[in-house]
């Protein structure tokens, strides 16, 4: 239960971004438009400055699972929840075991033969995340290669679109096995179903685990909760939340969910502050003043290209997925170059965050780094990693990042 608490409390994370960029409650409906604003991405971005400056590699590891294929509306249902219940515990968990509880046992088995045959891909894609963190570090740190002059973009993007020709071919067994579930739903598991309502957490009855959890090895678990939850977000979502995400979607490498996440884990009903994002990033970029920041500052006109073509190349992947559901086929060829090139268009924000989080780092006086790690609040019984998504492990392959900087 520690462990699937820590999935659920992982997976708040860019709900609570976005709050704290806009006044109001959940219930305010969240757009693109609001995702991709000066400002939430500007005190998006210094935040993950602000993680990676206090941080180290082992809490720039930490990854909620739920950023893995996420198209499938289940972060836009929960940053609109008008019952404000998507920063609870509970959110995944109550809607994953009703969804479950509506599967027939073959249905259920569907999904739980398919987080077995994704387990391994599902570990590759967090490995293969490694060397670039590993890079930017080193970056950071000023440990370049003998011979190299600093990163080099192109391979940044490179590895970056493989990764996301991994998280394509996820995305694809996803949606498939999801879309023959749900075409087989009959009209009472329809009639079902339709008691809960997108966007509403008080209309989701509240039902005991349908599986018995003794039974799955833990990833696995983790796998058909992630499934069940973005089943219903996708039967009872549209384009629209398919298509959308939160600020800190993108350049997921500098720390940000380990230090929002970290001091949630194994805690029951814990609620990670709505606030945090936005007051932290903006304390830093009142420490550094606007000739210090102008590295950070500068990044919100860069990126807006990359970010504007992102919508699009996430809005057609979302369209191909949701042929399935109409029994159609989707075009896999589509879906895996689309993917290729979403992993380039984030490859190319990362590198433009870690080259200016270098310039900026370099440029930290003594008395700015003690102010700086004040501001992280570190508890110091929180769990050490490295991690693999949200569970600390020892043993990491990462091998040479030496490729991954320019002669």
């Amino acid at each position: 239960m520690r462990l699937i608490t820590t999935l659920i409390v992982a997976m708040t994370i860019c709900a609570a971004s976005a709050l704290a960029q806009q006044p109001g409650n959940n219930a305010r409906r969240y757009s693109l438009e609001q995702a991709l604003s000066d400002k939430a991405q500007l005190h998006t971005i210094a935040f993950d400055a602000l993680a990676f400056f206090t941080g180290d590699f082992a809490y720039d590891t930490f990854l909620p699972p739920g950023k893995v294929s996420d198209y499938f509306g289940f972060q836009y249902m929960r940053d609109i929840d008008s019952a404000e219940g998507g920063h609870s515990t509970s959110f995944l968990t109550r809607i994953a075991y009703f969804t479950l509880s509506v599967l027939t046992d073959a249905q259920r088995a569907q999904l739980i033969e398919l987080g077995k045959s994704q387990q391994d891909d599902i570990h590759r894609f967090a490995e293969m995340r490694l060397p670039l963190m590993a890079a930017f570090r080193r970056n950071l740190e000023g440990k370049l290669p003998a011979g190299t002059s600093g990163l080099s973009r192109s391979a940044v993007v490179q590895h970056s679109a493989r990764l996301y020709e991994l998280d394509g071919k996820l995305t694809l067994e996803r949606a498939q096995v999801m879309a023959d579930i749900i075409r087989q739903f009959t009209p009472a598991q329809k009639e079902a179903l339709s008691r809960a309502r997108f966007g509403d957490s008080r209309s989701w009855p509240d039902v005991v685990a349908p599986l018995d959890k003794r039974s799955l090895a833990h990833d696995v678990d983790v796998a058909v909760m992630t499934y069940a939850s973005e089943m219903f977000s996708w039967y009872a979502g549209s384009i629209e939340s398919d298509t959308y995400f939160c600020p800190e979607r993108h350049g997921m490498y500098f720390g940000g969910f380990g230090m929002k996440t970290a001091p949630a884990m194994g805690k029951q009903n814990y609620s990670i502050s709505t606030s945090l994002t936005g007051d932290s990033g903006e304390a830093l970029l009142q420490l550094l003043g606007s000739s210090q920041s102008r590295p950070i500052t500068e990044l919100i006109a860069l990126q807006k290209p990359a970010l504007q073509e992102i919508v699009t190349v996430r809005r057609n992947i979302a369209t191909e997925l949701r042929r399935m559901l109409r029994g159609e086929a989707a075009d896999a060829q589509r879906v895996q170059s689309l993917s290729h090139r979403y992993g380039e268009l984030d490859g190319e924000l990362s590198y433009r965050y870690a080259i200016a989080f270098g310039k900026v780092g370099q440029l930290l006086s003594a008395s700015q780094k003690i102010t700086l790690q004040a501001l992280r609040q570190t508890d110091p019984g929180e769990p050490k990693g490295p991690f693999i998504y949200s569970n600390p492990v020892r043993d990491l392959r990462m091998g040479n990042t030496d490729s991954f900087f320019a002669p």
